[in-house]
């Protein structure tokens, strides 16, 4: 289905269990907005924590959420996304499990409103921060300088067709 957040967070389970019952190596799940507010985080991460995924994603959107990549972009405020962190921490059962905060906050408030999100979420507990859709090297290398001292994981996707130009690992790497 196209990432607009029309499956249920029962469906995101069941097809997570699916695949890890299937395969050996680690599965990180888009968990999309948590399916929620903090409770329905809560409940998200213990599903699929149970289901065998080793990290959870979860977005700064509101619902109906739209493909990081898409325009027209609306998010929750950053206390309210770091509520929805704290309850994925708080919910956790294997202190292994990677919590990944995505913030679309580029497209809507700038580089430097996501590189402020992205601080907020690692200091509310987020193990990981992704900062969807960036524009350019130059964006990833500067987010990367401003995250350096956050201790946090920094994750990028690459599609043929999105917002983001494609980077191989090494420039990543080279980035920070």
């Amino acid at each position: 289905l196209p990432d607009i957040g029309l499956l249920t967070m029962t469906e995101v389970v069941t097809e997570t269990r699916n695949i890890t019952q299937r395969i050996q190596i680690p599965v990180i799940v888009d968990a999309d907005t948590g399916f929620g507010e903090r409770h329905q985080v809560y409940r998200t991460v213990q599903e699929l924590e149970s289901a065998g995924a080793v990290g959870i994603q979860l977005e700064d959107q509101v619902l109906a959420k739209r493909c990081g990549h898409l325009l027209g972009k609306t998010l929750i405020s950053c206390e309210g996304m770091c509520q929805k962190i704290r309850s994925a921490v708080e919910a956790k059962q294997d202190p292994d499990l990677l919590i990944i905060a995505r913030t679309d906050a580029r497209a809507v408030e700038g580089l430097d409103g996501a590189i402020e999100r992205a601080r907020a979420y690692r200091a509310a507990g987020a193990d990981a921060i992704f900062l969807e859709a960036l524009q350019s090297a130059n964006e990833f290398e500067t987010a990367a300088k401003a995250l350096k001292h956050s201790g946090s994981i920094l994750v990028a996707n690459m599609t043929e067709w999105g917002q983001t130009p494609y980077l191989t690992v090494k420039e990543f790497s080279g980035m920070g």
